[in-house]
């Protein structure tokens, strides 16, 4: 079993920048793709970005291509996701996941473990 918790989330200005942050416990995280999605009022989760755990291929959606960047430290049991240049349409509460494998993060029904969400707040 996985657990995932998400931390960093808040207000922020159009053009600004934040950091999301989730740690995990349980095994063989290092053996995990990680990814983010979101998910904003009325609309259905979606996917933001995912790692993978062999070679830390990123790849992302492409509303947020070269505005975020995801990260992992596998000897943190950790995940980031940089997020810049922020935009009112980025306002979510945005969901750690992980996933046996790298097409497992890239759509909300196939994810293996799910954390509870933190929200984002993008004033214009």
């Amino acid at each position: 079993q996985v657990q995932l918790v998400e931390s960093g989330g808040g207000l922020v200005q159009a053009g600004g920048s934040l950091r999301l942050s989730c740690a995990a416990s349980g095994r063989n995280f290092s053996r995990l793709a990680m990814g983010w999605f979101r998910q904003a009022p009325g609309k259905e989760r979606e996917f933001v970005a995912v790692i993978a755990w062999s070679d830390s291929s990123t790849y992302y959606a492409d509303s947020v291509e070269g505005r975020f960047t995801i990260s992992r430290d596998n000897a943190k049991n950790t995940v980031d996701l940089q997020m810049n240049s922020l935009k009112p349409e980025d306002t979510a509460v945005y969901y750690c996941a992980a996933g046996r494998a790298v097409v497992v993060v890239l759509t909300p029904v196939a994810v293996n473990y799910w954390g509870k969400g933190t929200l984002v707040t993008v004033s214009s």
